[in-house]
């Protein structure tokens, strides 16, 4: 009884760090207004405050993964909490975007050695079956959770403080983690390490970095510049290459070999375009309500709670119903659900119903986020020996966070073509102050203020354009949302092997030492 007690508080301090780094995705967005006036920042540099810390943490996830396999996870995760609550202190005494743009930097930095040993961690803690999808049910939706609460504190906090206490935060959150993990989790390591491939991190850090950063960048240069086109072959190049070393090195960082397993490359797509989802969801809400439902960021924030509560709700119910029907199944149907949810934002407009709609709506897609990320989570986990249990749960998180990147990406840029085609054709015979014509052709937000400050009837009708010309991306940019998610569900689907439900394959985590005492032996959750 003992033992299971410490697990599970050993859980709630991994997912308490794995929010603590999560949140960094989405808080710092609500406090960019107010960095900009007290930095002087302008729109570039507000976007390198964001994207710095994406670039970063997406590129260094396999390395942080395997560093924890080599030398110790709960040691790379003491040295990540530690790192990530002093960089956050540094990015709160910034008194130049300089210094926040590396703070951020510093950030990405240790949550990169952070995420993915939480996971790695949890996986090794929960050797029985039925436990280990509680926890990774949890894990999965805390992840889910952290992406819909950003706002939330983030408003809060800048309501009653100013933007660096968004950063101050985690200083003390960052102690308790540093505290209940040293005292909760166990050390654990591969054994069996070989030689340290320098090589492989090299490349894996320069390839995802190279196409992180251009996926970034694209709405601002162009889909089809030969900037964008460019990197994103230069990235893909590198991790070409990154893969024929891996081929060939004795010792590998990750064993690429793992993506023959249809299973295997079916989750880990499956979490790609569920992220996709997710966060491009997270993105056009968050404007859906400030702009055209004119709400402060922490109304916004309180608005969203209804996400949140659900995917916490759903988390248990979805590895049931993975361990009924196999986890993949299960996935597919999630994307299935993801996809219907965003067909129902068509409905979203200045006067939608909160309750009558928004908020069925909202749980509908948590339904679907949930019934995916748990069980592909687990499928990607079953697959992996004990000694790369770390890279491979930096694979896990590298799907979600390029996905992620590439919903903001690509939902923002089609937002934001369709709203300037048609703000620009609209507001073209409107007597308006340059000023105001300049704001309402930059952002939805800038037109909204720039209406306000324009007395009635130009201003009113100024709004109302705005706002129409906002609609009309934002269900364009959602459909295209509910597209991708129904496509993942039917390339899932065609991948997945066609075992039936009760069928369990041989046990690959034979590779752990007979001395090492968090050798598991699971039985892994039905997949297809």
């Amino acid at each position: 009884m003992h033992s299971l007690v410490i697990r599970w508080l050993g859980l709630a301090a991994l997912c308490f760090a794995e929010l603590l780094v999560f949140l960094d995705n989405t808080i710092v967005n609500v406090a960019l207004p107010k960095i900009s006036t007290d930095l002087h920042a302008g729109t570039s540099g507000l976007q390198l405050v964001v994207d710095m810390y994406t670039l970063v943490f997406a590129g260094l996830l396999l390395t942080g993964g395997y560093l924890g396999d080599r030398f110790g996870r709960k040691t790379v995760l003491l040295i990540g909490i530690t790192g990530f609550a002093v960089m956050s202190a540094l990015a709160a005494i910034s008194t130049d975007l300089g210094q926040l743009i590396a703070a951020r930097a510093g950030l990405g930095l240790f949550a990169a050695l952070v995420f993915p040993a939480t996971l790695a961690i949890v996986v090794i803690l929960f050797d029985d079956l039925r436990e280990r999808a509680i926890a990774v049910a949890t894990w999965a939706a805390v992840a889910g959770v952290a992406a819909a609460i950003g706002p939330v504190v983030g408003g809060w906090l800048l309501e009653h403080y100013s933007w660096s206490s968004i950063f101050w935060i985690n200083v003390p959150a960052g102690a308790i983690a540093l505290v209940a993990v040293a005292a909760l989790i166990p050390p654990s390591r591969n054994p069996d390490t070989g030689r340290f491939d320098l090589g492989g991190m090299v490349l894996s850090m320069v390839g995802i970095s190279i196409v992180v950063y251009s996926v970034i960048e694209a709405p601002n240069h162009g889909w089809l510049t030969i900037r964008t086109l460019g990197g994103i072959v230069i990235g893909a190049a590198v991790i070409a290459a990154y893969v024929v070393w891996e081929n060939r090195f004795p010792s590998p960082l990750f064993d690429i070999h793992l993506f023959r397993d249809r299973n295997f490359a079916a989750a880990a797509l499956l979490l790609t375009f569920g992220m996709f989802a997710l966060m491009g969801f997270v993105f056009l809400m968050t404007q859906y309500f400030q702009g055209v439902k004119e709400l402060s960021p922490l109304e916004t924030g309180i608005r969203t709670l209804p996400f949140a509560i659900a995917m916490t709700l759903f988390a248990g119910p979805s590895m049931w119903l993975g361990s009924k029907i196999g986890a993949g199944r299960t996935a597919v149907l999630g994307s299935l659900v993801m996809a219907l949810a965003f067909c129902l934002t068509i409905r979203y407009d200045a006067i939608t119903s909160y309750w009558g709609v928004i908020v069925p709506v909202m749980v509908t897609l948590a339904a679907g986020v949930s019934l995916v990320a748990g069980p592909a989570t687990l499928m990607v986990l079953n697959e992996l020996s004990t000694g790369q249990v770390g890279a491979g749960s930096a694979v896990n998180d590298t799907s979600r966070e390029l996905g992620g990147t590439l919903g903001v990406a690509v939902l923002g840029s089609i937002l934001a073509s369709i709203y300037s085609a048609r703000i620009t054709t609209d507001v073209a015979d409107i007597p308006l102050p340059q000023a105001a014509r300049d704001a309402a052709a930059n952002s939805m937000l800038a037109g909204v203020q720039a209406a306000r400050s324009i007395p009635d009837p130009t201003g009113a009708q100024l709004g109302g354009l705005v706002k129409t010309a906002f609609q009309q991306g934002f269900h364009i940019a959602s459909l295209t949302a509910g597209g991708v998610a129904a496509v993942a569900a039917i390339a899932g689907w065609l991948l997945l092997e066609p075992s039936p439900p009760s069928r369990t394959r041989p046990n690959k985590r034979e590779s752990g030492s007979p001395c090492d005492p968090l050798r598991t032996r699971p039985r892994p959750l039905p997949r297809s």
